[in-house]
């Protein structure tokens, strides 16, 4: 019987809940790699330090050089006390934040919140409430100058997605839960196939004639909310922030001109690439992508793509399976659970060839 794509029932397996990753393996190149080969239909094991021998001399890396923000809040509404936590999404007019939150109570236009950092009991910054959107986010105005990151260096944390199972990253997290690529401010999450690389790793890609190339794109807060619609059709794909610059897109012309391959680095790349080139070639853009990616896409730039393990029903397991072909994509997901393969943000990966 042929299995109904459409239907978000068709993307979902069964994961023992012991093999959700709420840590980093002790060495970032300490993790598995799942190969799964196209060619063959077959799936083999390696680990992320064997990246050097899977690829070909003249391949091209991608990675996306975003940076996550310390965009965790906590405090509590000012006047009644009554405790709060969010995030910052983003500033979409200076001086104001739009943020979304928990509380109790139903919070109004015209109120304050008060944000602590954690452990921290002195107020440090005011929050006032101007406007409720559509998507029960809250535009606010902060009441200290500066611009966001340096306001959430002083007042936020490290953002966690919530399988981790911390509502405060700790110290590891500081440093594990960023790419060693980081650099360009403004995710609310990593892109976790980059977390998996090491200076050492990088050196021996580039012994092997293995190029890299940085794209950037801000991974939101669409990537915490699952599908919730019955069908893949009527769901609305979130919009996320991307730049490709010059160089990049140069290189990767002259890539794909001596027939070397495009390795995406996670489905963030794999997004910022194909959304550059929506002319139908790669070119210098930036702006807002709400691409969604799924079978039957035809891929314009990306030839293979390194990525971690998705939850179930999510538009990225969707991805992967656009690139790898469903029943294959399945298959390595089974396989995964059966050979105890760690998943989600801390957890291994795989490379589809």
């Amino acid at each position: 019987m042929t299995t109904n794509l459409n239907n978000i029932s068709a993307w979902k397996y069964d994961l023992p809940k012991e093999l959700i990753a709420s840590r980093p393996t002790e060495r970032r190149d300490d993790s598995r790699l799942m190969v799964v080969d196209r060619t063959s239909q077959s799936v083999h094991h390696h680990t992320i330090r064997d990246l050097p021998e899977l690829l070909q001399s003249g391949d091209r890396l991608v990675f996306n050089d975003t940076q996550v923000l310390p965009a965790r809040l906590f405090g509590y509404r000012t006047q009644t006390k009554g405790k709060w936590e969010g995030l910052f999404l983003d500033q979409p007019h200076e001086g104001l934040w739009r943020i979304t939150g928990q509380t109790r109570g139903k919070l109004q236009a015209g109120e304050c919140l008060t944000i602590c950092p954690p452990e921290q009991t002195t107020p440090q910054l005011q929050l006032s409430l101007e406007e409720r959107l559509n998507d029960g986010s809250w535009l606010v105005r902060p009441d200290a100058d500066g611009d966001p990151v340096s306001l959430l260096n002083q007042f936020g944390t490290l953002p966690l997605p919530p399988y981790i199972g911390r509502a405060v990253a700790d110290a590891s997290d500081q440093d594990r839960y960023q790419t060693i690529f980081a650099k360009r401010p403004g995710a609310i999450a990593a892109p976790t196939a980059g977390l998996h690389f090491t200076p050492s790793l990088v050196e021996s890609l580039a012994a092997h004639q293995i190029t890299r190339s940085n794209v950037t794109l801000h991974v939101g807060i669409g990537t915490f909310r699952p599908v919730d619609t019955e069908t893949l059709s009527d769901h609305t794909m979130h919009s996320e922030w991307y730049e490709v610059s010059s160089q990049t897109a140069s290189d990767i012309k002259t890539t794909r001109a001596t027939s070397s391959r495009i390795v995406a680095v996670g489905t963030t790349s794999v997004r910022t690439l194909e959304s550059s080139c929506s002319t139908g070639s790669l070119q210098e853009s930036q702006g807002l992508t709400n691409l969604f990616i799924q079978p039957g896409y035809e891929f314009k730039i990306v030839d293979q793509l390194l990525t971690n393990f998705h939850l179930p029903g999510s538009t990225l397991i969707v991805l992967v399976a656009a690139l790898a072909g469903y029943d294959l994509t399945m298959e390595a997901y089974r396989i995964a659970v059966e050979q105890k393969y760690r998943f989600y943000s801390y957890g291994d990966a795989m490379l589809i060839k």
